[in-house]
């Protein structure tokens, strides 16, 4: 019997996703557990594990296809032998068209998925009374660049005019019509991911919707890195017992305990009431190669440097290859993120919500230092608190970011 392959959630959020890419083809065996397709949700590219067994007959929603949603039929699973059903629940999905320059689509793309659907492509007024066919995102960007879609020779099946065939045209404008943006002809065009759309939308939300207040403090790190190295130097030199903490680790246990000190930052805002967490779960922010994600090391207040050292370095690893599991990027009750390593002297970070508080950690430098009346030399490290000022305010961050000061320039009890 046929059986409809179903777009997944992957996450409790998920409503849409793209389908980067079939892992199997058409025709393929498929068993229960087999890897046959990545999706791309807002946070990590996955792949998605066969519930079924049979015969991949055909695949519904080809490879790049966008805003697929959730729970729509992306392929038809049936027995060996059995005829594939002629139709299917057609998919809320969107195909995504190739940019100019970029590799063409694999030429085994099913050919029912070339045939344009009423969703995909809508007529406009052309000359005469004649209608124009073109695609609703080829027809967003005519009427940015000021084009004339009559004007237009399509590239697409019957004619359709496509996102790339208006990208290729020169702007034209009409008579009293506002001029264009122009776009220098050597940009290289770049569609963004479904990671980078959600990221502008979740930080513009963030910075437009969150009142945030910055706070800054110079933290001297010598007493830090003077323990950090003596704990290295105490890891054996190879086997199942050896580590290497970084600076960075002993940032995420310090973050932690000054919210334990100070647990009114450790809290969320809604319309209705603040929520307080007993737990403290520090989301550290990755760069991956598209965008940023931010995996948890849960209960950090309770962790030793060593086990979060190995967490820390086997999240960001499984980050930057897309292989985090859903409930390893979500939730958190305060960030951190570190550019240290690149060497800025100092930055403030967007708060990511529904957190009220991220911490900017900077790097390291020697600075001139008063202690007492006369000058020194120490490793200065300055740290931002960007903080949601509807759930927290002034003093209370000021009063943290002290805590954490204390911390730092006294580990000692990062390993107690």
């Amino acid at each position: 019997m046929a059986t409809n392959i179903l777009m997944p959630a992957l996450s409790p959020t998920m409503t849409e996703g793209t389908l980067s890419r079939w892992l199997k083809k058409e025709g393929d065996t498929v068993k229960s557990g087999d890897l046959i397709a990545e999706i791309e949700t807002d946070k990590a590219t996955m792949e998605v594990e066969a519930v079924d067994e049979g015969i991949l007959g055909r695949i519904v929603v080809p490879e790049g296809s966008e805003g697929v949603k959730v729970n729509s039929p992306i392929a038809i699973l049936v027995d060996e032998g059995e005829a594939v059903p002629d139709a299917v629940e057609a998919p809320a999905a969107k195909k995504a068209e190739p940019a100019p320059q970029t590799v063409a689509q694999p030429a085994s793309t099913p050919a029912a998925s070339a045939q344009p659907s009423p969703a995909q492509s809508s007529p406009v007024a052309g000359p005469a009374g004649k209608r124009v066919f073109a695609s609703p995102l080829a027809r967003r960007i005519a009427s940015q660049k000021g084009i004339d879609l009559a004007a237009l020779k399509g590239t697409g099946p019957n004619g359709r005019i496509l996102r790339r065939d208006v990208e290729n045209a020169k702007p034209v404008t009409t008579a009293g019509a506002a001029a264009p943006v122009m776009v220098p002809a050597e940009a290289k065009r770049v569609p963004n991911s479904s990671m980078r759309k959600v990221i502008a939308r979740r930080l513009s939300e963030s910075k437009q919707t969150v009142p945030h207040f910055y706070v800054s403090v110079d933290i001297e790190l010598d007493a830090l890195l003077a323990l950090r190295s003596k704990l290295n130097a105490a890891s054996p030199s190879e086997g199942e017992g050896q580590f290497k903490i970084s600076v960075n680790d002993m940032m995420i246990k310090a973050v932690a305990l000054a919210l334990r000190d100070c647990p009114g930052l450790n809290v969320q805002y809604t319309e209705a009431e603040t929520l307080h967490f007993p737990e403290i779960d520090i989301s550290m922010a990755v760069s991956i190669p598209d965008g940023l994600i931010t995996p948890i090391i849960r209960q950090a207040d309770r962790k030793s440097l060593r086990a979060i050292s190995a967490e820390a370095r086997d999240l960001a690893k499984r980050a930057r290859d897309g292989k985090l599991k859903p409930e390893e990027f979500q939730g958190g009750t305060f960030s951190i993120s570190n550019m240290g390593m690149f060497g800025v002297r100092e930055f403030a970070a967007i708060i990511n919500p529904p957190q009220a508080g991220i911490l900017a950690i900077a790097a390291g430098e020697k600075r001139a230092v008063v202690r007492g009346d006369q000058l020194a030399v120490a490793t200065v490290m300055t740290a931002t608190l960007s903080v949601d000022h509807r759930a927290v305010d002034g003093a209370l961050g000021a009063q943290w970011l002290n805590a954490l000061r204390d911390i730092v320039q006294n580990p000692y009890s990062l390993v107690i």
